[in-house]
């Protein structure tokens, strides 16, 4: 496994959860989106300020595990790494619940530019994560 190269910590809020008790699974998308954006403003790059620009960062695929539940209240630590793969961003993110540190979800996350409206490079974006990514 790669190192960490960022985490952010959340609570489990009562409405995310369904009729079972556990975190609805289309909540971990919101949970790790909103990973990526801190992410984003740690690198110093803002998504208003990219699309106006003309480039957006947009999700192609994701590959998803669910593996034990988050509860209502339960706080969690997100966590991601970064690797690049052509013109490909894949995010591995991974939650854990804090108090034993159980693995809940993880995910791969891949994310695509469209510079003006079509599929390229952003120099932004590498610039950004250069620090991140294996040479």
């Amino acid at each position: 496994m790669h190192k960490f190269i960022f985490e952010t910590r959340m609570e489990v809020r009562d409405y995310e959860c369904d009729i079972e008790g556990i975190v609805n699974n289309a909540n971990y998308l919101h949970y790790t989106e909103h990973t990526r954006h801190l992410f984003l403003k740690q690198c110093g790059l803002s998504f208003a300020d990219m699309h106006a620009k003309g480039v957006d960062a947009v999700v192609a695929r994701m590959k998803l595990e669910f593996k034990t539940p988050l509860r209502c209240d339960d706080e969690f630590i997100s966590r991601l790494w970064l690797e690049k793969d052509g013109i490909k961003y894949i995010f591995h993110q991974f939650i854990f619940r804090a108090s034993d540190e159980a693995l809940c979800f993880r995910g791969d996350i891949t994310l695509v530019c469209l510079v003006n409206g079509r599929l390229g490079d952003s120099e932004d974006y590498d610039q950004a994560f250069r620090e991140y990514l294996d040479s």
